[in-house]
């Protein structure tokens, strides 16, 4: 029997990977044009409501603009020390509350196509839930995910995909939480104009792009975090998240990750 070369698998097999191609040529240009820094890049955060609770509710409704003004006095204040064209280079707002959950993402070990397949999942289930007519390339979207507190609790990992501008994060409906989920948030923006993360596999700073203070003698402890890695190392193998973003720096290597150095 002859086989098949035209079947419906894989025509849906080439169907993705002509959309891929797309989305990648598209991506390409985003991260130029984001990369570029000659005008303030918009940042707009989407609160979403974990689990329907009406703690969370309230909280949300009493967020403003103000609640992530820290977010960009950090960038700001970072960014005097490296040589880019904006004197402002991130203004983030406060957007609309969204009712839907996006797409969970896969596991570690998932399969590359899985993956690439959850990444335009997350990228149509953005443009359904925050739709508007502006192009997307100048502009970055962080969905965060509010819970209730409870003790000991672990949230989700947060992520930030540079293909798509698009941040998701998990994080506390608390104003005691408010400085931490702000280092949260800024990681993951950062994540979306192509900074990597900065810390082991159980979360301590690599040494020495994810300490804040890599000449510093004697080495430990910091004093500070650098930002991809968010946490202040007392040793080698201990570190503590850092209490604000006061607390922290963006280091060298973030900065030429981010277009905002060349070497």
């Amino acid at each position: 029997m002859p086989m098949r070369i035209f079947t419906f698998k894989n025509f849906r097999i080439f169907l993705l990977v002509i959309i891929l191609a797309a989305v990648a040529l598209y991506s390409k240009d985003q991260r130029m044009v984001t990369q570029g820094w000659y005008k303030p890049l918009n940042v707009v955060i989407f609160p979403i409501n974990a689990n329907g609770s009406d703690e969370v509710d309230s909280y949300i409704e009493n967020l403003s603009d103000k609640d992530f003004t820290p977010i960009d006095t950090f960038i700001q204040r970072e960014s005097k020390r490296y040589d880019i064209v904006t004197s402002t280079p991130t203004n983030t707002t406060l957007g609309d509350k969204v009712l839907n959950l996006p797409p969970k993402p896969p596991g570690p070990s998932a399969i590359p196509i899985k993956i690439a397949f959850w990444s335009l999942q997350l990228r149509w289930w953005a443009m359904q839930n925050t739709p508007d007519g502006r192009s997307n390339k100048h502009r970055v979207r962080v969905y965060v995910i509010y819970h209730e507190v409870q003790h000991n609790m672990a949230l989700e990992h947060s992520l930030g995909l540079q293909k798509g501008l698009l941040g998701v994060v998990h994080a506390f409906a608390s104003k005691k939480q408010t400085k931490q989920n702000n280092i949260v948030i800024a990681h993951e923006l950062l994540h979306t104009v192509g900074a990597t993360d900065k810390y082991d596999s159980i979360g301590n700073p690599v040494v020495p792009d994810g300490l804040a203070e890599p000449d510093h003698s004697p080495l430990y402890p910091q004093r500070r975090a650098e930002i991809m890695a968010g946490s202040v190392a007392s040793s080698a193998t201990n570190s503590k998240m850092a209490k604000s973003l006061k607390r922290c720096v963006l280091g060298k290597k973030t900065a030429f990750e981010i277009g905002w150095m060349s070497n």
